[in-house]
């Protein structure tokens, strides 16, 4: 909508356009009031860390029942007239400072669904991806591998006591917060999943450096279809192939490490599925994920574990 309003304006400024095309990636977050700085308030964004000068268009008036220390909910967008001021765009809900603990709890949700407002931060892409990969070696030190086929129920077993290890481990690591606080009790569920693969006969489990940790449904029978291709007459198999290769939640993952585990049967494979009897894996595989799953390849790859900021931190621990 921005980019046909300003290719419709003709009488609109360098600086006008740029300012108004800034407006497609608002930042959405959960403000804590910093200070007041004559007409600006200084906001610290509880979910990416990053502090933001942000005026308001009807002047100071706007944050005037504003505390310092207090909570806003709203998002911004750039004032490029000014460099490093921000302006409220829409609607700007206020919260008092005794509602902190709700709002830090409010503020982790968001981080969690929406990882990609955190990693506005380069720094939280670079801590994300070291939390990662130390948190994948720590699977595969507990699982032996990266890579696991189980029955749904064991694989919700197996994460509540991956889980429980690494807690009791954090813990360890800083015995004076272990006395501090209690830790769950052991029949208090860590991990669930969701029904499409609680209800799948087989989950494929794979912790892989780039693309992070994943659950894939069935996956025992696909790989079954890759041990023998002759399976790929049997319209489940097929199906379920199909489906991996369409589905945009499924990244090019599971059907790469198929290929590879399976170098010897993974043409005959695709040239059935495909029916094209002169497809190589070798030759054609990558073009053919690519052509499937373009979204995968369009985008930056970011880290599958998102590192809140220690302001955040303090707030959910109870802390003000």
């Amino acid at each position: 909508m921005v980019d046909r309003f300003v290719a419709g304006r003709k009488d609109l400024s360098a600086a006008d356009r740029e300012m108004l095309l800034g407006w497609r990636d608002p930042v959405e977050g959960i403000f804590e009031v910093r200070r007041k700085d004559g007409d600006a308030v200084v906001l610290l964004n509880l979910v990416d860390d990053l502090e933001y000068r942000t005026y308001s268009n009807v002047g100071r008036s706007a944050f005037r029942g504003v505390p310092k220390g207090g909570f806003l909910h709203t998002c911004l967008v750039p004032l490029h007239s000014a460099d490093g001021a921000w302006l409220v765009s829409g609607a700007m809900s206020s919260y008092s400072r005794s509602s902190a603990t709700d709002i830090a709890q409010a503020a982790l949700e968001l981080a969690t669904n929406r990882p990609e407002l955190v990693f506005r931060n380069p720094q939280k892409i670079e801590q994300g991806w070291q939390r990662m990969q130390e948190d994948r070696a720590a699977f595969v030190d507990f699982c032996g591998c990266d890579e696991l086929v189980l029955p749904p129920a064991e694989v919700e077993v197996l994460f509540e006591a991956y889980y429980r290890h690494r807690q009791e481990a954090a813990v360890t690591a800083q015995p004076g917060r272990a006395r501090r606080r209690r830790l769950p009790g052991l029949d208090l569920p860590f991990f669930e999943l969701p029904s499409e693969l609680a209800d799948s006969d087989t989950v494929g489990v794979i912790y892989e450096q780039v693309d992070g940790l994943n659950f894939y449904a069935d996956y025992g029978m696909l790989r079954d279809l890759f041990a023998d291709p002759a399976r790929t007459g049997r319209r489940r198999h097929q199906e379920l192939l199909r489906t991996y290769l369409r589905e945009e939640s499924i990244a090019p993952l599971p059907i790469r490490r198929l290929a590879a585990a399976h170098p010897e049967t993974a043409d005959d494979v695709f040239r059935k599925l495909l029916r094209k009897p002169g497809f190589t894996w070798s030759e054609h595989g990558e073009a053919l994920l690519r052509r499937r799953k373009p979204w995968y390849y369009e985008n930056e790859p970011r880290p599958g574990v998102s590192v809140i900021g220690d302001r955040l931190g303090r707030l959910a621990a109870g802390h003000r």
